[in-house]
């Protein structure tokens, strides 16, 4: 029995501790992201939406589909978009085939702010793979084991 006085539980410590190095690595990539995001004076949310612009077909995005991307109503999406434009960092842009719809797409300054960030993030998400990797590689052992 544990030191506790605790009965233990059916879970392996493997998986305690695959569990446990994964959330450090989550945690130092979100510490090191959120204070990358404020220096480049950069919300979270803005960033992760510079990235679904990004990554939308020709790099706009119907704020509707955005809205679905970013896990958000329609309104808050709305309010973001407003933050973004005001911040230099976004456009909107009318739909051709629809008039009342609105792309959004990146300024030349959202541009170069995402890949600025993006750059610095994967080198950071490159500097916490070893114990990622190492964390998932002891849970895909400890599960396929049991």
């Amino acid at each position: 029995m544990p030191r506790s006085g605790r009965r233990t539980s059916g879970l392996a410590d493997d998986v305690y501790e695959g569990l446990a190095g994964f959330r450090l690595a989550m945690r130092r990539f979100l510490s090191f992201s959120e204070a990358a995001l404020a220096e480049a004076g950069v919300t979270s949310q803005q960033y992760q939406a510079l990235l679904v612009v990004r990554t939308a077909p020709g790099w706009q995005i119907r704020l509707r589909d955005l809205a679905e991307q970013m896990l958000m109503h329609h309104n808050s999406a709305v309010q973001l978009v407003d933050r973004m434009c005001s911040a230099g960092l976004a456009e909107r842009i009318p739909a051709e085939d629809d008039k009342r719809s609105v792309l959004i797409g990146l300024t030349a300054n959202g541009e170069r702010t995402l890949e600025s960030l993006a750059k610095v993030h994967v080198e950071a998400m490159l500097a916490h793979e070893p114990l990622l990797a190492e964390s998932l590689s002891r849970l895909r052992q400890v599960t396929e084991m049991a």
